[in-house]
């Protein structure tokens, strides 16, 4: 067993890693459990079953029809949460911590046990598909989820959103064979966060998990294409840009200089690209810039909403601000950007739930959980000196992709 302050840590035989942040002035317990397959493992011509499956799983379980199993969770209080991702899939809860051993055990029986009625399938898929409908009202996240597709070699590219045919060709019996295929106690993480002491959690999960056996599926290595640039013509007066390029992965030196420069490019209100690309130039609507995580992996995709008129010009200046900051930030955007990320940081370490998702997120990428003060005393411990030496010696190279009326003209991509 590992000790990390007030974190605790046990891998059970069967691979199941059971991890504790203590914070013993809550009444209430989180957490999450997390599986390491996602949309980069759905089977080929079945993209979106990982999505699906993940709420099949809810509609039913043990002795508890779906109405039954919903109203025993009702009934303890239980705010359900979770859902597929790239490489992991999630089921979270959140419940006062005397409910959590009854609580656990239903969690146990929707993974070990689930019903899996065909009945229960087409709802399931039903919902999906209107996910994947409801990107249309979300240019955003579609169109991210479109340069994922076009910026990865390998199956990283796939949406956890699925696709039109892919959730049309899943049926009951081939969601339930990859049920039986990636659900598993390897690699798979139970972090508990709250009201509750590491000894109580990791009695409860041998008793429900002690036994499980089962290895899952490997996930495939990250691959990247070459920098380039695309455009999907659409039939639309707007026009949706997205750039992708590499960046830090998340175990890596220079991890906290990178997420504190994203912060002065893309921060709030004063942060670069919104003042010089939407304030100064009123080019967009719509501007922003996010660090994205892979296990080994770490990468920024960036957004503008414009017209087809500004469409040229934005994206020539949106690619100048990010050659931009590769000489460096202020003192003043430093200061600012360090101010939010130690804000963020105070207020996860006073929710349970925050905390949950991190560790167990912090487990499947880095291998270790880590302490809020941990983090802290690291971004502290970041100078402008050290954000500045550390983009001056990273040169990104730009994949951009434009969705729109028309092709925008050809730019540089380093």
């Amino acid at each position: 067993m590992s000790t990390l302050t007030n974190i605790q840590q046990q891998t059970l035989p069967n691979g199941l890693t059971v991890v504790v942040e203590e914070m013993n002035w809550l009444p209430s317990v989180s957490f999450t459990l997390l599986f390491p397959f996602g949309s980069a493992t759905d089977p080929v011509g079945q993209e979106g079953s990982a999505t699906v499956l993940s709420d099949w799983i809810y509609r039913g379980a043990g002795a508890y029809t779906s109405q039954e199993l919903s109203d025993k969770l009702d009934g303890l209080g239980v705010r359900r949460g979770g859902g597929a991702g790239k490489e992991y899939t999630t089921l979270s809860a959140s419940l006062l911590a005397d409910s959590f051993p009854e609580a656990i055990a239903l969690y146990a029986d929707v993974l070990r046990r689930p019903r899996l009625e065909p009945t229960e399938f087409e709802p399931a898929r039903s919902l999906a598909q209107q996910e994947l409908a409801s990107l249309g009202d979300n240019p955003t996240q579609q169109l991210f989820e479109t340069l994922s597709e076009r910026y990865f070699l390998s199956s990283h590219g796939k949406s956890s959103y699925g696709t039109a045919q892919g959730l049309a060709a899943l049926s009951a019996e081939s969601v339930r064979k990859d049920f039986e295929a990636r659900v598993a106690p390897k690699g798979a993480i139970l972090s508990v966060a709250g009201g509750i002491s590491f000894d109580k959690v990791w009695q409860l999960a041998q008793q429900c998990f002690g036994n499980w056996q089962g290895s899952g599926v490997k996930m495939p290595n990250v691959s990247i294409g070459q920098p380039h640039q695309e455009h999907i013509t659409q039939d639309t007066s707007q026009v949706q840009i997205g750039i992708a390029y590499q960046a830090v992965e998340p175990d890596a030196p220079g991890w906290y200089e990178n997420a504190l420069a994203i912060g002065a490019l893309s921060g709030g209100m004063g942060a670069r690209l919104f003042t010089e690309v939407r304030e100064k130039r009123g080019l967009v609507y719509s501007v922003a810039a996010v660090s994205r995580a892979l296990r080994g992996f770490g990468y920024t995709l960036g957004y503008a909403g414009t017209t087809t008129e500004r469409a040229d010009e934005t994206l020539q200046v949106l690619l100048d601000e990010l050659r931009k900051v590769s000489r460096g930030i202020s003192s003043a955007e430093f200061e600012r950007s360090r101010t939010g990320l130690l804000s963020q940081l105070i207020m996860q370490g006073e929710s349970s739930g925050s905390r949950a998702g991190a560790m167990a997120r912090d487990l499947f990428l880095l291998g270790s959980p880590r302490a809020i003060a941990e983090v802290k005393a690291k971004v502290e411990s970041v100078t402008l000196q050290g954000v500045n030496d550390f983009l001056q010696s990273y040169q990104p190279k730009f994949t951009v992709l434009t969705l729109g009326s028309k092709p925008l003209s050809q730019v540089a991509l380093s």
